[in-house]
């Protein structure tokens, strides 16, 4: 129930909301009409930035909004990426690799927050970098596509390569991130070992000596 209220809550309905323009922004840029797409995704990059502001003024920080906003900024833009790339209006490439780095992403962190080694972190600068590149990109490009232009088919071309190195940048920053996290948890493990290892013979020692104290009485 408690999760259910938080549903309501402005800043989780923003997120809400990107979720639900998704199938909007796939057949607008399929069927051509760039124009309803690029606001749409306009409003979502918009919706991103207020949803948190409003959960820090509203007091509305909650675990379900850790866990939407994230998931409705990558569902969206991943699927923004896919219908552009199936359209042709950007390089498979790209499609590849930004999908491929959000997926590995996702399905490392379910696993480790499974099995209780991780909890939800806020992104890195890297991260948050390569939204805004992301978000830039898709827009740039639907732009573009709306009212032609040489300079801002320059800038689409920035974006794109911007795009790239930032993904790449933020998929290896997030792995090291995870590794150091997987060494903590050996090393403390490995730390427990030896002292509970240690705890025995002292234990038979002082059960020795009590025996042999009895023995002599």
């Amino acid at each position: 129930m408690q999760i259910l209220g938080q549903l309501f809550y402005l800043s989780n309905q923003l997120s809400l909301l990107r979720l639900v323009f998704i199938p909007f922004v796939i057949l607008s840029i399929l069927y051509g009409q760039y124009r309803t797409a690029f606001v749409l995704v306009l409003i979502a990059g918009l919706s991103d930035g207020m949803d948190g502001l409003l959960a820090r003024r509203l007091g509305q920080q909650t675990t379900l909004g850790s866990i939407l906003d994230p998931l409705a900024d990558k569902l969206l833009l991943n699927s923004a990426f896919v219908a552009l790339g199936v359209a042709q209006q950007l390089p498979l490439w790209l499609v590849i690799l930004v999908l491929s780095r959000d997926v590995l992403i996702i399905t490392i962190s379910l696993v480790l927050i499974l099995s209780t080694l991780h909890k939800p972190s806020p992104p890195s600068l890297y991260g948050k970098a390569n939204t805004v590149a992301q978000v830039s990109t898709v827009l740039l490009t639907l732009f573009v596509l709306v009212l032609p232009n040489e300079t801002l088919a320059g800038l689409q071309v920035v974006g794109i390569y911007t795009t790239a190195g930032l993904t790449v940048a933020s998929g290896l920053q997030y792995a090291s991130r995870i590794a150091e996290r997987l060494r903590g948890v050996d090393q403390s493990a490995a730390s427990a070992r030896p002292h509970s290892m240690e705890e025995r013979p002292m234990k038979e020692h002082e059960e020795e000596t009590v025996t042999g104290r009895n023995r002599v009485q």
